[in-house]
């Protein structure tokens, strides 16, 4: 066999995949680059030396089936289900610099999103928990009829090719005769789903594929505004969220991942609008939803449920519905710290880094807890592994610095200061501030009243 071999067009080798997609999926390499450029013009031709195959999508496909996906989803048949699903799953497929003209945003499709919701809540409603193990139980409703719509039971009395006509049967014409079909026309994919445990796993992969769809929607700009306002769409993530034990796994992910990338836009106050609820999901349960994902011992649940939190505290209109339970969350993220992983740490230190910015409780409760600076401090001398979490590590610790309140927490750490200032040069600026704060200004900052005081002294 000729080996055949390829050199990369790019400078550096391949750019490290993005956030959410598979490696190997980014644009980086010259070649990858080229096809990119090719797809974005239209050109049919393009280049066939790419290592791997391609997918090519019609460019007219989303414009001209947006109608036929959203029928095909309420349809309730399994082959039109099925060819939906596919196809959103390519079409919602994008790179951030994907260049592609068919990169419509579906979210905006009228009823798309509503179509694929009700995939999910149709798994939902016949959802079991995972260690459910259903008693045998003899059916007798239907039990006389050819047909008992409960699985293959009575397949043996469905029609067959095989039956022979009786002899005073008399013959018609061939153009009135109806072929008869076989019995596994019933329970092909063209039928309806079944409700016996085959039918429920088809309904289950279904819903897991649709959840992966809308999780390609967040990843789209163009598709956030569509979504965060979209009320039904936030009830049932955060109602998979609530379900974690009983739910599926991956169900469960996409979901997460879903609002982990709405979560800058989001504003739970949408909760307790005017818009129509379907679930009646409030602020409170949805935060709620989000500790227990914290809590999670799946490294990415609670990696991205940190993160979620990170994102969420952002926005003022949020702080209300967190603050209360800010003490179980930095007894969390102070408790990711210690893990090994390191994306845990990252995702607790980011969070660590919204939230002490809030206001000054914030702080004060941040340096009171048990081990908070010790694992901070842990995380610069270590060091990380990214330059930027070290970065934020420090910075934290200075805002902790900033007050008074907090000076006998972090006295005790001063020599640790010192070191870090002598044996690390990236961030000598900011520990010589805190040491500053400690030690140069004892009361670093005075009141108002001894400022008049002094002033007229």
């Amino acid at each position: 066999m000729q080996k055949q071999t390829f050199k990369s067009g790019g400078s550096g080798g391949s750019t490290p995949a993005k956030r959410g997609r598979p490696f190997g999926s980014t644009t980086g390499s010259g070649a990858a680059a080229a096809a990119a450029a090719a797809a974005a013009v239209g050109d049919a031709a393009a280049p066939a030396a790419l290592v791997g195959p391609s997918l090519q999508v019609l460019t007219a496909l989303s414009d001209q089936n947006n109608k036929r996906i959203v029928l095909a989803l309420q349809s309730g048949l399994k082959s039109e289900i099925l060819w939906a699903l596919n196809a959103l799953t390519v079409l919602s497929f994008k790179e951030k610099d994907d260049l592609r003209r068919d990169a419509t945003p579906l979210a905006k499709v009228p009823g798309l999103l509503d179509a694929l919701l009700q995939v999910i809540d149709d798994w939902r409603d016949i959802a079991m928990p995972k260690d459910h193990t259903k008693p045998p139980r003899i059916r007798t409703l239907g039990a006389n009829t050819t047909l008992s719509g409960f699985g293959h039971e009575n397949i043996d009395q469905i029609y067959s090719d095989t039956t022979a006509p009786s002899d005073d049967q008399t013959k018609t014409d061939d153009s009135t005769v109806t072929k008869k079909r076989s019995a596994g026309f019933w329970f092909d994919e063209e039928g309806l789903f079944n409700v016996d445990d085959e039918g429920r796993t088809e309904k289950q992969q279904c819903a897991i594929a649709a959840s992966n769809i809308i999780r390609n929607f967040s990843f789209m700009p163009e598709n956030e505004t569509v979504m965060v306002q979209h009320r039904h769409c936030l009830e049932t993530v955060f109602q998979c969220l609530e379900d974690q034990t009983i739910e599926d796994d991956e169900l469960i992910t996409n979901m997460l991942e879903t609002l982990v990338n709405l979560a800058p836009v989001l504003d739970l106050r949408i909760f307790s609008s005017s818009k129509p609820s379907f679930i009646k999901i409030t602020e409170k349960r949805a935060v709620h939803a989000i500790m227990g994902m914290l809590a999670s011992s799946i490294r990415v649940w609670h990696c991205a449920a940190a993160e979620l939190i990170g994102r969420l505290i952002i926005n003022p209109d949020n702080e209300s519905f967190l603050l209360p339970v800010i003490p179980q969350i930095y007894k969390r993220l102070v408790d990711l710290l210690s893990v090994p992983a390191f994306d845990a740490q990252a995702a607790a230190i980011s969070a660590l880094y919204n939230v002490s910015e809030v206001n000054m409780d914030c702080r004060l409760k941040l340096a009171s807890e048990r081990w908070a600076v010790d694992r901070l401090l842990k995380v610069v001398k270590t060091p990380h592994p990214v330059p930027e979490i070290c970065r934020k590590a420090s910075m934290i610790v200075e805002s902790l610095v900033s007050e008074p309140q907090n000076r006998m927490h972090l006295l005790i750490h001063e020599n640790t200061f010192a070191e870090i200032l002598t044996s690390e040069g990236k961030y000598s600026d900011t520990f010589a501030r805190i040491l500053y704060e400690l030690t140069a200004r004892p009361s670093n900052k005075v009141t108002s009243g001894q400022a008049i005081w002094g002033n007229i002294n």
